[in-house]
C-alpha cells in the first residue's frame, strides 16, 4: 500500500497574504506543516503542491532549500493540480493536508492510515468533530481520479475532496471515531486571518518553538487558556459555493 501526503500551499490569500511563509516559533508556518507530516508513519513521500504563479516562486524556493519535493500547477483548478501531482507518484492512497494548518494532527493521521489498512475503502470519514485545522483526509487514488474526471462544478475544482462528500453514495467509506478528548469543534487552530496568526504564535511560544508538539497538548493549552482561544473565536470560515 503506497501512500503519499500532498500539502496544498500558496502565497495568495485575501485575508492574510503570504501566510504560509510567515514566521512561527523559530521557523515558518510551512515548515511546521511539513515537519509534522514527515512524522506520519507508512508514508512514502511528502510533497508540496503550489501554483505556477510567480508569487509562488518563493514556495518552490523554500522547498528546494529544505529538500522537499514541490509540484506546480493550476492556481484556480486545485483539483487538477492535486490530481496531476498525485499521478506522478502512482500512489494507492493520498493524504490531503493544507498548508494553513501548522498544528495538523500527525497522530490522528497514523490512526487514519491504520483504519484504511484494516478496512480498505475509497475514503476515511471521521466520526466526531475536531478543532478546525487538525484533521487530515485520506482518499484512494482511484477515487481521486474519478473525482477529477467527474467533478465539474467550481466547488469541486476548488475543494479537492468535496465531490466525495456531496456524492457519498458513489464511494466506499470507512469510519474512524475521533478520541473524545479531541472533540472540540469550538476551537480554531488554522491560519486564515491575523487573529488566527496571533493564536498560532501563542501556541508556538507556549511550546517553545517545538514544531512537533502533540495536537492534544495544543488543544489542552487552549482549553486551559480561554483568553487565547477567544482571539479568533469570532472568525467565520468561508462558505463553499
Amino acid at each position: 500500500m503506497k501512500s503519499i501526503i500532498i500539502i496544498q500551499a500558496r502565497m495568495g490569500s485575501s485575508r492574510l497574504p503570504g501566510k504560509i511563509l510567515k514566521p512561527l516559533g523559530d521557523s515558518v508556518v510551512l515548515d511546521y506543516v511539513v515537519s509534522r507530516c514527515k512524522l506520519v508513519e507508512s508514508v512514502d513521500e511528502v510533497i508540496v503542491a503550489t501554483s505556477s504563479l510567480s508569487q509562488d516562486d518563493t514556495v518552490e524556493q523554500w522547498c528546494l532549500q529544505n529538500n522537499v519535493p514541490c509540484f506546480r500547477g493550476s492556481e484556480d483548478d486545485v483539483l487538477e493540480r492535486y490530481y496531476k501531482c498525485a499521478k506522478l507518484y502512482e500512489p494507492d492512497y493520498v493524504i490531503r493536508v493544507t498548508s494553513d494548518c501548522p498544528f495538523v494532527d500527525y497522530e490522528l493521521a497514523n490512526d487514519v492510515i491504520a483504519e484504511m489498512k484494516t478496512n480498505p475503502a475509497d475514503i476515511v470519514l471521521l466520526n466526531g468533530k475536531l478543532p478546525r485545522g487538525l484533521a487530515v483526509e485520506m482518499i484512494s487514488f482511484s477515487a481521486l481520479e474519478y473525482i477529477f474526471n467527474n467533478g465539474y462544478e467550481p466547488r469541486h475544482r476548488e475543494h479537492v475532496t468535496y465531490y466525495a462528500y456531496e456524492f457519498s453514495e458513489k464511494f466506499k467509506a470507512t469510519t474512524l471515531t475521533v478520541p473524545e478528548v479531541k472533540q472540540h469543534p469550538e476551537l480554531r487552530i488554522t491560519l486564515d486571518t491575523y487573529e488566527d496568526y496571533q493564536l498560532c504564535q501563542a501556541i508556538a511560544q507556549y511550546s517553545r518553538g517545538d514544531k512537533l508538539v502533540p495536537s492534544q497538548t495544543v488543544v489542552n493549552f487552549l482549553l486551559e487558556h480561554p483568553e487565547i482561544a477567544k482571539l479568533n473565536a469570532h472568525i467565520e470560515q468561508k462558505p463553499v459555493i
